[in-house]
């Protein structure tokens, strides 16, 4: 077997987020950004792949795997896939309790980008990059123009800043459809987010040996704008 070198290693972080931009009591009390970052191989894409023709041969005929809206039996399933593929695999996460963010913060083209670059910059701080010939980055497809072109900018600022003047980074915006590891990260972050929003542990503990941070970036505020 090859051994992997400098010049062919790559880091890839899988991104997505959790909760609404409804600053209001009718609002999700919380806003989630996650981040899955590993190296290849990728092994659990497979074993859902097999786990999506194993329900399609029970008669649910899922399209892809979404936390929010999967059955427990087949959460439990796909978390029992991703706790064998843990190795190599880290999650972060920005956590914000969104009754506490100012006013002249809450516009989607301020707050998005600042709680994203948070998160990238402490992500991308952990791993010598150097060592990467490139960080390829995937979020899930952005359909309001708007929000795309707010999202790009904020990605590209933050790798900009952070990565090595020879290093290159690639960014894609595929439909988590489409994707298994997009897919994951979404299990991820609606596991985060249930420990946080109900104080459900349940599934957060089957992925806690690999989450490296959940920062409540508010956690020291005291004011509360509604």
């Amino acid at each position: 077997m090859q051994l992997t070198s400098p010049s062919n290693r790559y880091l890839y972080a899988f991104l997505d987020e959790t909760g609404n931009f409804d600053f209001s009591p009718q609002g999700t009390q919380y806003f989630l950004l996650g981040c899955i970052t590993k190296e290849r191989p990728f092994r659990a894409g497979h074993e859902l792949n097999e786990l999506k023709y194993d329900l399609v041969e029970k008669g649910i005929g899922l399209e892809y795997f979404h936390a929010a809206e999967d059955q427990q039996a087949t959460r439990n399933e796909v978390f029992n896939i991703i706790g064998c593929n843990l190795s190599g695999v880290h999650y972060d996460a920005v956590i914000v309790e969104k009754r506490k963010t100012s006013p002249a913060l809450q516009a989607p083209e301020k707050f998005y980008p600042r709680m994203l670059g948070y998160l990238l910059r402490y992500v991308l701080q952990q791993y010598n990059l150097q060592s990467y010939q490139e960080v390829i980055v995937f979020t899930d497809r952005i359909p309001v123009q708007k929000k795309k072109k707010v999202f790009e900018k904020a990605i590209k600022e933050t790798l900009t800043k952070m990565l090595p003047k020879s290093a290159r980074y690639r960014i894609y915006h595929h439909d988590s459809k489409s994707n298994f590891d997009l897919q994951i990260a979404d299990y991820f972050n609606w596991a985060t987010y249930r420990k946080w929003d109900r104080s459900d542990r349940r599934s957060y503990n089957l992925i806690q040996s690999v989450v490296r941070s959940a920062f409540d970036v508010f956690q020291s505020g005291t004011t509360h704008y509604y």
